[in-house]
């Protein structure tokens, strides 16, 4: 249990090179806009980001986490289509292939033996995009791991990510961004209540507005982030 636990915390760790950090997926022009212009807007963000990362991408995480290859191939396809099509921001679908790519080119080089490239060989034959989401729930399906566990790791991500482009764009400093990641996790029982239950048929967007920044992030005249 130690060692399977520390592997994922392993997973989890910053450092690893997975390009995360590469975005700020709608907080960047959320700023600029004024749609962020304090803590508790920033709070408020972060709440509804979270939330939409429940709704969308939960769904699809538990959808591709029950599929076993090559009996499920057809569903797969139409899964990962269907999230394909949410991908509204072009940064965002560009991103996420990276992401997929690294992610599996990453855990194949600590493990090869679970047999993950197999996944990236199959994405390639049948022409099935390599996105993030779908990948990160079969691989870990591979590699042992519980839903719940994979619900955590995929929460803790996005949440680390959002307070790492909060800190570096100023909107709060490194001890209270950190103060407030450690603050968020109490509520992580409370939104993924009920998740285990949903599949990519359930998938809705529920920040309309964080949706429209993340599309205006080509007009900020100054970019830190791609998004």
């Amino acid at each position: 249990m130690s060692t399977r636990l520390a592997r994922l915390l392993h997973l989890a760790d910053s450092a690893l090179p997975t390009g995360g950090f590469a975005y700020s997926y709608g907080l960047e022009s959320s700023r600029t806009f004024g749609l962020v212009r304090s803590q508790s807007g920033l709070r408020n963000y972060l709440y509804s980001y979270l939330q939409q990362v429940v709704g969308l991408e939960i769904p699809f995480l538990n959808s591709c986490f029950q599929i076993s290859l090559p009996a499920d191939a057809e569903l797969l396809t139409l899964v990962v289509s269907e999230y394909d099509a949410q991908l509204l921001v072009p940064a965002l679908h560009k991103g996420s292939l990276t992401q997929g790519k690294t992610w599996l080119r990453v855990l194949h080089s600590f493990q090869p033996e679970a047999g993950v490239a197999a996944l990236a060989e199959w994405f390639a034959q049948e022409e099935v995009p390599l996105h993030f989401v779908p990948v990160l729930a079969l691989s870990l399906a591979r590699l042992g791991y519980a839903l719940p566990e994979v619900h955590t790791l995929y929460l803790h991500l996005a949440l680390r990510d959002q307070i790492s482009a909060a800190i570096r764009l100023g909107c709060v400093g490194p001890m209270e961004g950190h103060r407030l990641q450690h603050e968020f996790y109490a509520i992580f029982d409370d939104l993924l209540a009920g998740a285990q239950a949903l599949d990519y048929r359930a998938a809705t967007r529920s920040a309309s507005l964080l949706d429209a920044a993340q599309m205006l992030h080509e007009q900020v005249y100054s970019r830190l982030f791609q998004n």
